[in-house]
């Protein structure tokens, strides 16, 4: 891929998980940075953090900090992306944001580049980041989609606490330490920090992920069903989802159903589309017990897809496995990926 010119880049939430990774993406991939601003909280300004080998302080995000910036990669909270996108964007930035705050605004692009990358044409200076489970799994379904149509999606997830956040990774580690050691403990943060019950999720499996909505969805599942809808420009497309924490540190992992609109397709015709598909890599021989697994998928960029087999009883019904990192593809990486994508648009200026 190449890049030409240079870009004033900010990274808010710098300090947090998915802002670490970010940095780190950045680097990997040598997305062309003429100047990098690093923020925060203002409790974290004044800390140093190491880019490129050059140390940087973090600032404190507030409106001002965005004058000259080209591009903001935000990763700092919803709340936050609520207050200071906007003033982003009005200061010229084109802001990509990796929070909630504006996937389903109507004027926001909600993008995944291997699925959508045309959308980025319609942004009014902010661009939104999907959910991390839906960004893996559309990027497996699209080329299926494109091939062979698509008209119905079920979702199991198997998602890992690093979703949750470096407080619900620390429990998890806790609660097992104390289990083994035949200690008791209190949950204090899953399945969600403000919900009024908390549950043990060391040797367990929690069927909530976010705060339970009216229609017994929880807000994950909308998240999953809503958003698999914009990106893919289908609005009558059938999905429904079930998500669950698992006491998995990093990966998530999805069992889909998916009905497509042609007969007769067989699984080998299936493996094909999917072993050529833009960001994803196969792993599915039975005989060799190969499928992907979460502890495998860990540090990887891609979608990895397997466990590929006809429903019994339709003959347009398909079942996958697609596992990916959260915090990569998930997260960190498709930001990038959005950034790298304007600069080859020439929708940077």
């Amino acid at each position: 891929m190449e890049l030409r010119n240079e870009y004033n880049v900010a990274v808010v939430g710098a300090t947090g998980a998915v802002g670490q990774q970010m940095l780190k993406t950045l680097e990997q991939r040598n997305f062309p940075i003429a100047s990098l601003k690093l923020l925060a909280s203002k409790r974290s300004a004044g800390k140093k953090v190491t880019f490129k080998g050059k140390e940087y302080t973090i600032e404190e995000a507030t409106p001002h900090a965005f004058e000259g910036v080209h591009i903001a990669l935000f990763s700092a909270g919803g709340a936050i992306s609520k207050e200071l996108a906007p003033e982003a964007a009005k200061r010229g930035a084109i802001v990509v944001d990796n929070t909630s705050a504006f996937r389903m605004d109507p004027d926001t692009p909600l993008v995944v580049p291997e699925v959508n990358e045309h959308e980025l044409n319609n942004h009014k200076g902010i661009i939104a980041n999907p959910n991390c489970s839906t960004i893996q799994m559309v990027v497996a379904l699209e080329p299926i989609r494109k091939k062979y149509g698509l008209s119905k999606v079920i979702v199991s997830t198997y998602q890992a606490v690093s979703g949750a956040g470096a407080k619900a990774i620390n429990e998890m580690n806790e609660q097992t330490r104390s289990i083994l050691d035949g200690e008791t403990f209190t949950p204090e943060v899953l399945p969600v920090s403000g919900d009024e019950k908390h549950y043990q999720i060391a040797f367990n499996a929690v069927p909530q992920i976010d705060k339970f909505q009216d229609n017994g969805y929880t807000f994950e599942e909308m998240k999953m069903i809503n958003e698999t809808k914009k990106i893919m420009g289908m609005q009558h497309l059938e999905v429904a989802a079930t998500c669950v924490r698992l006491p998995v540190e990093t990966g998530h992992s999805e069992s889909v159903y998916i009905e497509i609109d042609k007969e007769n397709i067989t699984v080998d015709e299936m493996k094909s589309i999917l072993s050529e598909a833009p960001g994803v890599t196969l792993q599915d021989d039975p005989s060799e017990q190969l499928y992907p697994m979460p502890a495998n998928c860990v540090g990887k960029d891609d979608v990895f897809v397997g466990r590929i087999r006809k429903d019994l009883d339709r003959s347009n019904g398909f079942h996958l496995w697609v596992v990916s990192d959260n915090l990569i593809k998930g997260a960190a990486l498709n930001s990038v990926q959005i950034a790298e994508s304007l600069v080859n648009l020439n929708l940077l200026k």
